[in-house]
């Protein structure tokens, strides 16, 4: 393929509520080659798909996902604050029920479930959130997940290839230890302060760095490249900053509007 990958952030998460089934579902008919969630853990112990600490930006509760049950969080409404794109339409259709992959909350699990009965390759990037009270049980609890539908140790003919995500440095290096053979990509929003900042610490193998950071060090993306580790950058919607990763020559598009990323390169 040429041209860099495109990752839909949180689904197409500009049109639809971000982290919903539907979100990743639409991203999917959209043509994204992968998608990219974020996962913390429920207060017994599951793998939900949520990025904020708290529940109140994206949703009708109140406190941290942390510290509900999924039974409690199965019962909040994840989609009705988005009211989408511009142009994107809803029909008065009066009493009907709000469609649930719209507004339900997404567990990792019918997550995987949905990309591997996609029927196609699926490039599906994980992030870890941290700091957590949970520590290193949210990357032993997605290890688990993985081993479960058997995406944990990948081989080239899998049509979804999982890689994980974070902004720890120890995350990774955890990650490299439990599933030694799963991508790691290493988040950075700040230039590193490392002693040679194009080597990435704990066998991370990808730098994520975000759009923010492209646009201050343009020669950043050349040099990690130059150094070996593949880049995907974060998170890249305007049509300014498409041409400017794509001048870098990045690897990676992670988008909130994948359908103007992939039209963007023609596809």
């Amino acid at each position: 393929m040429d041209g860099p990958l495109v990752f839909a952030h949180r689904g197409s998460s500009a049109a639809l509520p971000e982290h919903t089934l539907a979100a990743y579902l639409r991203a999917l008919d959209e043509g994204a080659d992968g998608l990219e969630c974020d996962v913390r853990l429920t207060r017994d112990g599951h793998l939900v798909c949520v990025h904020d600490r708290r529940l109140d930006r994206t949703s009708n509760g109140r406190g941290r996902v942390s510290a509900h049950t999924l039974a409690e969080l199965d019962q909040l409404d994840f989609g009705s604050w988005h009211t989408g794109e511009p142009d994107e339409t809803v029909d008065d259709v009066g009493d009907v029920p709000a469609d649930p992959n719209r507004t339900r909350l997404l567990t990792l699990d019918r997550l995987l479930t949905a990309v591997r009965s996609a029927g196609r390759p699926v490039r599906l990037l994980i992030e870890t959130k941290h700091p957590s009270r949970y520590g290193s049980t949210v990357e032993r609890r997605l290890i688990a997940m993985l081993r479960q539908h058997g995406l944990s140790d990948p081989r080239p003919d899998d049509p979804v290839r999982v890689t994980v995500m974070s902004f720890s440095p120890l995350a990774i290096r955890l990650m490299r230890g439990l599933a030694p053979r799963l991508p790691t990509v290493l988040l950075l929003e700040v230039v590193p302060r490392w002693p040679r900042m194009t080597r990435l610490p704990f066998g991370a193998q990808i730098a994520g760095p975000g759009i923010n950071l492209v646009r201050t060090r343009p020669r950043l993306v050349p040099a990690l490249r130059e150094a070996g580790h593949p880049v995907y950058v974060w998170t890249v919607n305007e049509p300014p900053d498409i041409d400017l990763v794509l001048d870098c020559g990045v690897d990676g598009i992670i988008t909130d509007r994948p359908a103007l990323v992939l039209g963007r390169l023609g596809r």
